[in-house]
């Protein structure tokens, strides 16, 4: 095992080659590393999953100075003992890869709580880098923060830092490069405590990447990684370090944590003594007035509908999937670049079979790019705007803690509003996210939940343009799939086993979305779903072609003409559904075709929507529930979907047909 052990030189550095320095940016989640890391490394990146985990981690190189450094924005973290999964990816890559330098990066209103870790890390004699982040947002609260008082006290260079409005990072760029090592200020807790860190610390003789001062707390703390690390380095020597190890714990065994967090709270409470000045009144923004209402459930949920209905319902769904769509399917595609297309290959393809295959009722051009390009792009564009002018403003996180007490009720927390609200752009994308989840029983729900309830942004945006033309059409799709969200959430939670974990979420300033910052998001997210859907639009055109010259098309339709009658659909409906064996949102486009061509009543519209919405996942998704959770979990859900999807549409048709809604 290499954990925690001295980095041995790499191959590289063996052959004379010199190897690229690396810097971890470590801190809490959403203190603004994440931003930082994209103003050192630009858009070149990659993500990816750390080994052995399902935590991804994001990795570039950076030119400061005349030296490219390799930068790796890590998971957040609380503490060098790790609760989390994520917390403890970010750890290994601290301690396993060794990086060069560590520049932690905290928020500068709560800098009191967020220093201890700092002092974990100067205490593990790591390379310390301070970024005392969001200083405008403490600034406008009235703090007033000594940098340079700070950096002296701690011994290593601290800088003050607003990174979302690129303050401070020409000072960061300077001091990573500048980095050449410091003396770091020790600090000592009181004596109790030293004399058992120094009788732990005292046995330890191997040679490992943290200061024998830290694994000793750690041993202390009952690290079961460190255990192990020490029982496999040690040898010999193990079994006594073990004994003393347990003495102390039970010797301490009411207490030891509880003294050790008070004393590190002692060591910062008298760091910052002078460094940190108080207003004599507090003074409250209106931002935070803003983010107080967003999170009260009184005035959170008003303001959650008028987010939802000003940038779900008018902006992609009016806005991308009517204007939008409308310019661009209809008049680019229907009325200029189809005819010029098909008229073109009638002129160049002699054989009609082949000329099918690119400008016919299924074509390639003809249909996979213009229902791709026409009608989902417009869409998925406008709903990954909305979504990155949500996360860039931090109402993310305060959604989360609006949601959580909600969410405990169908076996999630407040931190599943991330992928849940992603999966109205991309379920697939949606998907892979629910790896951030802590349980494995989180991700089943979310999953299942996501591949039943949950419709994509194409999807979403052709659905309101399809519903929002008939009054209570839209009302009822929407009861309807609040309620199957609800109830199969809290089945799901009674059946399948396991605890929900508690739920902690720090809250990043709630500010106005910076437009460079959602321009990037928006357009890596868009390169890579467009990526992902152009081909497997291309591939269901192909098999759609198929299928009709060799009449297995048409046999299908014939299978499945029973099953549209039996929920009250006419048979064309069945094209819309095998589109949406494909793609959610291809089947979705199939229904606005229906639409457009006056084949299909509001009540026959309201059915098919919900229905084609509980609809089996699309390959993309079915492909990631099977990477992440496994073949058998896939398969159940895939079936369980597809059977509810068709009961629950024959219910609705029958309850329509009785009531006289939508008549």
């Amino acid at each position: 095992m290499a954990w925690f052990k001295k980095r041995q030189r790499s191959e590289d550095e063996s052959r004379g080659v010199p190897a690229h320095r690396k810097v971890a940016l470590v801190g809490n989640p959403n203190v603004g590393k994440s931003v930082l890391f994209n103003a050192l490394t630009g858009a070149y990146v990659t993500v990816s999953n750390y080994p052995g985990t399902s935590v991804e981690v994001s990795r570039g190189s950076a030119l400061l100075g005349e030296e490219t450094f390799e930068i790796c924005d890590t998971p957040g973290m609380y503490a060098l003992l790790p609760i989390t999964e994520e917390e403890r990816v970010a750890r290994e890559i601290l301690l396993v890869e060794a990086p060069d330098l560590v520049v932690h990066v905290l928020d500068a209103r709560n800098l009191e709580r967020m220093l201890a870790m700092t002092l974990q890390l100067i205490e593990a004699d790591l390379p310390v880098i301070l970024v005392v982040n969001i200083m405008d947002e403490a600034e406008r609260m009235g703090l007033a923060i000594d940098i340079p008082l700070l950096r002296e006290r701690l011994g290593i260079p601290v800088i003050g830092a607003a990174t979302a409005r690129k303050r401070g990072v020409t000072e960061i760029r300077e001091a990573i490069s500048g980095y050449d090592g410091v003396h770091q200020t020790p600090f000592r807790y009181g004596r109790r405590m030293e004399q058992d860190i120094a009788a732990v610390a005292g046995e330890l003789k191997g040679e490992y990447r943290l200061s024998a001062k830290s694994l000793a707390l750690l041993l202390l703390q009952r690290d079961e990684e460190v255990e192990l690390l020490v029982r496999t380095t040690e040898g010999e020597g193990a079994s006594r370090i073990e004994a003393l190890v347990k003495e102390k714990i039970f010797q301490r065994r009411e207490s030891f944590h509880l003294d050790l967090s008070l004393e590190r709270k002692e060591i910062v409470h008298d760091l910052l003594d002078g460094v940190i000045r108080l207003p004599d009144k507090r003074r409250e923004t209106f931002a935070s007035r803003l983010s107080r209402l967003t999170v009260r459930p009184l005035t959170g949920v008003p303001i959650l509908f008028v987010v939802l209905y000003f940038g779900l319902y008018q902006f992609v769904g009016k806005f991308g999937a009517g204007t939008l769509v409308d310019l661009i399917e209809s008049q680019l595609f229907v009325a200029r670049f189809n005819p010029w297309i098909i008229d073109l290959s009638r002129r160049t393809i002699p054989w009609e079979v082949i000329r099918e295959l690119f400008v016919g009722e299924y074509g390639v051009i003809t249909l996979g790019v213009r229902y791709a390009v026409g009608i989902i792009l417009p869409i998925v564009a406008t709903f990954f705007i909305f979504f990155s002018l949500l996360e860039d403003s931090g109402y993310f996180p305060r959604l989360a803690l609006l949601v959580d007490r909600l969410f405990k009720r169908i076996g999630l927390t407040g931190r599943a509003v991330i992928p849940i609200v992603l999966g109205f752009g991309c379920d697939t994308m949606a998907t892979m996210v629910t790896r951030t989840l802590e349980t494995v029983r989180e991700r089943i729900i979310a999953t299942l939940l996501l591949a039943l309830a949950i419709p994509c942004s194409a999807q979403l945006g052709v659905i309101l343009a399809l519903l929002s033309k008939t009054p209570g059409a839209l009302l009822v799709w929407s009861v309807c799939l609040l309620l199957i969200f609800i109830v199969i959430g809290f089945l799901a939670a009674r059946l399948i086993p396991g605890e929900t974990p508690l739920f902690y979420m720090e809250l990043p300033p709630l500010r106005l979305p910076q437009f460079r910052n959602v321009l990037t998001k928006t357009y890596t997210r868009m390169q890579w779903y467009f990526m992902e859907i152009l081909p497997l639009f291309i591939l269901a055109s192909v098999l759609l072609w198929l299928g009709k010259i060799t009449g297995f098309f048409e046999k299908l339709i014939t299978w499945m003409t029973p099953v549209m009658a039996s929920i009250g659909l006419p048979k064309e409906t069945a094209v819309a559904f095998i589109f949406g064996f494909f793609r959610r949102d291809y089947g979705a486009a199939g229904l606005y075709d229906l639409q457009a061509k006056g084949l299909m009543t509001p009540r026959q519209l309201v059915v098919a929507a919900v229905t084609l919405t509980l609809f089996i996942p699309c390959i993309a998704q079915f492909l990631i529930m099977k990477k992440e959770r496994g073949m058998g979990v896939a398969v159940s859900i895939g079936v369980f979907v597809s059977l509810f999807a068709y009961g629950s549409g024959w219910f609705l048709n029958r309850l329509l047909l009785v009531t006289g809604i939508l008549a």
